[in-house]
């Protein structure tokens, strides 16, 4: 399975995806400028984390026009596999490939902490090592990470199953208390309604390692090889 990692002015989480991929899951990876516009030959690209052209306007804002984006949307509805993390989940909110859009956090300052999540939905590409309602450790790193979708939205994505992942407590507790960000109903992960493209605000590629605290975030790219193996 061949991943690609794409790379804006302003990233700065590539080469941690890249190694996880390369390193620890023993994965052909390449690098993909943002100003490409083919992705010939690929099975997953990865959107990393980062500040892509410094955040101006709003997070993800700029990156959504780069030339990369146009196969990266036609990738996408191909039903080419799509894991957006961090600014690369507000990348794919502004580019409309999920829906919703990203605020300020509650507090509005920067937080980079590890965090809980709970595993709402083990019946996806991403998620299907998981066990139901799994909690995983993962860290946080955002200034904007207080996902928003008005009522109706967020009715559709409970309909369909689309909320991947919650904040929680490290028992698998969701509520405000062990909300970092403010985001509307916990929301830490989400899918497109034909799940192929997941956002998350939380870094798997920080804690893939148990040397760095977790390896849970190790489960989510195992999950893609998996799916992909019994296609």
């Amino acid at each position: 399975m061949k991943f690609g990692v794409v790379v804006f002015p302003g990233s700065n989480c590539e080469e941690d995806c890249f190694y996880v991929i390369k390193e620890i899951l023993a994965q052909p990876a390449e690098r993909i400028w943002h100003k490409q516009t083919a992705l010939d030959n690929f099975d997953c690209i990865v959107l990393p984390g980062g500040f892509s052209y410094g955040d101006y306007l709003r997070t993800g804002a700029i990156a959504r026009f780069s030339p990369i984006m146009k196969p990266l949307v036609d990738f996408a509805h191909k039903g080419g596999i799509v894991i957006g993390i961090c600014n690369g989940f507000q990348i794919l909110l502004e580019s409309g490939l999920l829906p919703g859009a990203m605020l300020r956090n509650k507090e509005l300052h920067f937080i980079c902490k590890y965090v809980h999540i709970k595993t709402e939905n083990i019946n996806t590409l991403f998620t299907n090592l998981c066990s139901s309602s799994q909690v995983l450790k993962i860290p946080i790193a955002h200034n904007e990470g207080n996902y928003y979708i008005d009522e109706q939205g967020l009715k559709s994505l409970e309909k369909n199953r689309q909320i991947v992942f919650r904040y929680c407590s490290p028992k698998g507790e969701i509520n405000k208390e062990f909300n970092p960000n403010g985001a509307i109903a916990n929301i830490a992960g989400i899918v497109n309604k034909e799940g192929n493209i997941l956002g998350m605000m939380p870094h798997p590629e920080r804690s893939s390692e148990i040397e760095l605290g977790s390896e849970d975030g190790r489960l989510i790219f195992k999950s893609i090889l998996k799916w992909t193996e019994s296609k």
